[in-house]
């Protein structure tokens, strides 16, 4: 069952401003990169449903964090349909993330009172997963759907709307400004996050310190 509820998963998303989006076959791996992740300034943890037995990564993934990573918040991504869905929910993954829009992941995730957060590509995809009950709607791919442009475009109309860009964003100051500045609520992050040579090397500390610069990057553009 969900250690947190649907709001304080969305209001530490919000005040983080990055979701960092990984998998990794390995559980030792994956745990040290979750270490890092946590000693850098995350909150939120985005597991991929990628590979053969993931869910079982993430089961025992979720337990270390419940146990020496107080405060961290782990849900899972890239989950497409509701039977994915229910098995993540039932080792307690506190959100949920698609990379596509489907009205019986929410139904199951409104059932279970868990965040869930749709993969959409058009205003009328937002405002469908909006009556859904999402609280957040994830832009994926966000730089093929239009980039900045394409948010502030729905934030015009839509200002309540609260937006996840996943696909296109870097670590880059300029690049952030730009997400930010078209009225993101957080970023998706992946492979920009956790560099191949990082993660192959087991260069943890290097990976904590770009966690924590990426986390000062955001709190200086938002203060701005």
């Amino acid at each position: 069952m969900a250690k947190y509820s649907r709001i304080e998963v969305f209001q530490t998303m919000k005040e983080t401003g990055v979701v960092p989006v990984f998998y990794h076959p390995d559980l030792s791996t994956a745990k040290k990169v979750l270490k890092a992740c946590y000693d850098g300034g995350i909150r939120t943890f985005e597991w991929v449903n990628r590979g053969d037995f993931a869910h079982e990564i993430f089961s025992e993934l979720n337990k270390y964090a419940l146990k020496e990573l107080p405060g961290m918040i782990l849900g899972a991504g890239s989950v497409v349909e509701e039977a994915t869905a229910a098995l993540y929910i039932q080792v307690g993954a506190n959100f949920i993330v698609s990379p596509l829009f489907n009205e019986n992941i929410a139904r199951m995730c409104n059932r279970r009172k868990i965040m869930w957060a749709p993969g959409c590509g058009s205003v009328s995809e937002i405002g469908k997963a909006e009556e859904l009950g999402a609280e957040l709607v994830k832009i994926f791919p966000a730089s093929e759907v239009g980039g900045p442009s394409f948010v502030k475009a729905v934030k015009g109309p839509c200002p309540w709307t609260n937006i996840m860009p996943t696909g296109g964003v870097d670590t880059s100051k300029e690049n952030l400004q730009k997400w930010f500045n078209a009225g993101v609520t957080c970023v998706g992050m992946g492979s920009k996050l956790f560099p191949k040579d990082i993660i192959e090397k087991g260069d943890f500390d290097a990976l904590s310190a770009k966690v924590k610069e990426l986390i000062s990057t955001i709190k200086e553009i938002k203060s701005a």
